[in-house]
């Protein structure tokens, strides 16, 4: 353990030469504002005569990693970061924690700050960084910062901390939910078979009994695995064992005398206990000699069973009692409307996607099968609307998405379509609020249609499978119940995702600002990046275009050459030496000397011009449409008159960058309130991808933090003199 850095009393000492500090830097997507505020830490202590490194977190990686070395003989730690950073390496040292903005607008400000800050103790959670911060974003969306002191701040920042948990919990719960889900679907839709008593059939033995049986266990993983790692993100490594076992308990009914175990809604529950309470474990005082045994056996031992017992003897018996008494209110309702009985099947079908509610409605349906299959129709409308709605919903409004809940919400489609409700698990536990009444409100919706139109299904399961395969009566009306369901659905989620970006006045879910909303569930916990900003843009952008080769190579036969002279010919002399990191992206012909608009959406406009003078652009007011969208979600003004509006769109054929200046300056949204005279605009195609250009956005961020080279930007009298500026990028 190191020592702290003047641990006697807390007064500040100056922050003058001679001091050694350390820093990291991050932000949710990892590029812009991760090294423009790693720049101006630099900057500002190199002005100071303060030896200084930053570390910083990016989407290619950590970079420029702090050693133990550096951590033993540094005086303090600045986090500027708007994601979780492991605190626990900085233990005995005075550690700053603050939003990544601020990293950005006040870097002497910090490095004045740090020598007060309070010293680390040393192994404590992987979210402390979220909670102590300012600037993060809150578990509602609205991405304020939260205050140092004061009830407001505090609880923003414990809304920051559960948000995160359960995004962590979401991200690696997703996979399995996938990988589960889409064997389990493959596997009915080729080697099942129909029975009037027993739904889709494999047959014992089989090959495709064995897929399914692999499907199975993933399905089954994922309850553990949702409460594991909201656990692991409260209470660090030792909360990952109880959070999980805590999932499996609340997943098996059995333990607990019900039917139905308590699926996702459960496993969140016991993820939050089992986190706190091994958070609350690590705070009581222990001997020193009892301390190294404390997170491999005492917690893990004593945490997991608790936790269990408490799940078994208390929380499970009233589940039992609510799943037994649904059971005998559903009983009560079959002399009813048709109708009535449908809506209230559908809504519980809808609520929690293979939690208990749901298992009583459809094994409600399903004992009546062979008697009344008009009810097991019912719940066979409503079984595929939650994951049709939500994988609906990615398609009609893309950019409330980040790109792994996209890719989610298509395998959520075809769980789907083979009666699979779990399909939708993943959006309800990331936006319960949201996406759990519109599932809810769809469902009704289909149950009630079935039920007016008398549909019967002669096998338990649902799904238009079930439609295909020919056991259900009245196939017509069937596909409309459940297609009208599952539109109710999506138009639903779109709406409430909307309403509620409005009333934050925030970023729409997916977006590079600080988590706005509701991010992706994978930006949490497994990448730590959501959205598509101007970095995640990068992050799919393949090599475009050639590098400049040495004169007298097979791409450049002789520096005398006819094709050489006339490449020459054509551009400014500046243009024609290599661009840097910038070449085969920016051209002479998609820089400006002059950018004319007054205005952001005239300035798109005219970029992209600018960027059609390329010929990678076949739709220009497609392009103009994805930028002033992206606009909408969160400016891309960064400050020190730059702007970086972007767009990731089909209207470009291949990555291209343009750049201009505004003699005026534009007002952009920036950061630190100034106009933007630096514009540059990126327009990527949707499947591009590549880290080379994750390193040029980094080279750009870091290089427009240099007021030297933004001065001979603004200043360069031609276009000869702006190329051979942007040539120093790289």
């Amino acid at each position: 353990m190191t020592s702290p850095a003047d641990p006697r009393d807390g007064a500040a000492p100056p922050a003058g030469p001679g001091l050694k500090l350390l820093a990291v830097t991050a932000c949710p997507t990892g590029i812009a504002h991760t090294y423009m505020a790693a720049e101006k830490l630099t900057q500002a202590a190199q002005a100071r005569g303060i030896a200084m490194k930053v570390e910083t977190q990016g989407s290619i990686g950590a970079e420029n990693v702090l050693s133990d070395n550096d951590v033993s003989a540094a005086d303090g730690v600045i986090v500027a970061a708007d994601k979780d950073v492991d605190l626990s390496r900085f233990g005995g040292k005075r550690v700053l924690c603050v939003g990544v903005a601020e990293g950005i607008s006040d870097p002497d400000g910090l490095i004045d700050r740090v020598r007060a800050a309070p010293v680390h103790p040393g192994g404590a959670d992987s979210a402390a960084a979220g909670d102590a911060r300012g600037g993060g974003s809150t578990g509602d969306g609205s991405g304020g910062s939260a205050t140092a002191t004061g009830p407001a701040g505090a609880k923003g920042r414990e809304r920051s901390a559960g948000y995160k948990a359960l995004m962590n919990g979401v991200s690696y719960m997703i996979p399995f939910v996938v990988v589960g889900g889409l064997l389990i679907a493959v596997s009915l839709a080729l080697g099942g078979h129909p029975q009037a008593d027993g739904g889709l059939v494999i047959p014992d033995g089989s090959f495709w009994k064995h897929v399914n049986d692999i499907g199975v266990i993933g399905f089954t993983l994922m309850v553990p695995i949702l409460s594991g790692y909201i656990a692991y993100a409260i209470g660090d490594r030792p909360a990952l064992v109880p959070g999980m076992i805590g999932g499996w308990i609340a997943n098996t009914g059995e333990l607990y005398d019900s039917e139905s175990g308590a699926g996702f809604i459960g496993a969140i529950v016991t993820g939050f206990l089992a986190g706190y309470l091994v958070r609350w474990i690590k705070r009581i005082p222990v001997s020193r000699f009892v301390r190294p045994i404390m997170p491999i056996i005492v917690i893990p031992i004593v945490a997991t069973s608790a936790l269990g017992l408490f799940f078994i003897y208390v929380i499970g018996r009233p589940i039992s009692w609510v799943f037994e008494n649904l059971t005998d209110f559903l009983g009560g309702m079959t002399g009813t409307s048709a109708a009535l009985l449908g809506v209230v099947l559908g809504l519980m079908i809808a609520f929690d996607m293979g939690g208990p509610v749901n298992k009583t409605a459809f094994l409600f349906g399903a004992g009546l099968v062979s008697k009344s299959p008009e009810v097991m129709g019912m719940c066979a409308a409503a079984i595929p609307v939650p994951p049709l709605g939500q994988g609906l919903a990615t398609l009609l409004r893309r950019r409330f998405y980040s790109d792994q809940e996209r890719e989610t919400g298509l395998a959520a489609l075809f769980m789907g379509f083979f009666g699979i409700t779990e399909g939708a698990i993943p959006f309800a536990a990331a936006r319960p609020a949201t996406v759990i009444p519109a599932n809810m409100l769809g469902g009704a919706v289909a149950g009630g249609i079935a039920g007016l139109a008398s549909i019967g299904d002669n096998v338990p399961h649902g799904g238009p499978i079930v439609a295909v395969l020919g056991a259900v009566d009245g196939v017509a009306m069937f596909f409309v119940a459940l297609l009208t369901g599952a539109a109710v659905t999506a138009a639903a989620t779109v709406g409430l995702v909307t309403l509620g970006a409005r009333r934050s006045g925030q970023d729409a879910p997916g977006t590079d600002s600080a988590e706005q909303a509701v991010p992706a569930p994978a930006a949490v916990g497994a990448d730590g990046r959501t959205g598509d900003g101007p970095e995640d843009t990068a992050r799919r952008m393949p090599a475009a275009g050639p590098t400049p080769a040495a004169p007298g190579t097979a791409a450049d036969p002789a520096p005398d050459s006819a094709a050489h002279s006339a490449r020459a010919a054509q551009q400014p002399p500046a243009a024609a030496e290599s661009s840097g990191a910038l070449s085969g992206y920016l051209s002479a012909e998609t820089v400006s000397e002059r950018l004319a608009a007054d205005g952001k959406e005239a300035g798109i406009r005219e970029m992209a011009e600018l960027l059609g003078r390329s010929g990678k652009v076949t739709d220009s007011e497609a392009l103009v449409r994805a930028a002033l969208a992206r606009e909408e979600q969160g400016t891309t003004g960064l400050g020190e008159e730059i702007a970086v509006p972007h767009a990731k769109t089909d209207a470009v054929s291949a990555p291209v960058v343009g750049f201009a200046r505004s003699a005026e300056g534009i007002e952009w949204g920036s950061l630190d309130g100034t106009r933007a005279r630096l514009v540059f605009m990126i327009a990527v195609p949707e499947a591009a991808a590549g880290d080379e250009h994750l390193r040029i956005l980094a080279l750009l961020s870091r290089k427009l933090m240099d007021p030297a080279f933004r001065t001979r930007l603004l200043e360069a009298p031609d276009k000869g003199a702006v190329l051979a500026a942007l040539a120093e990028i790289g």
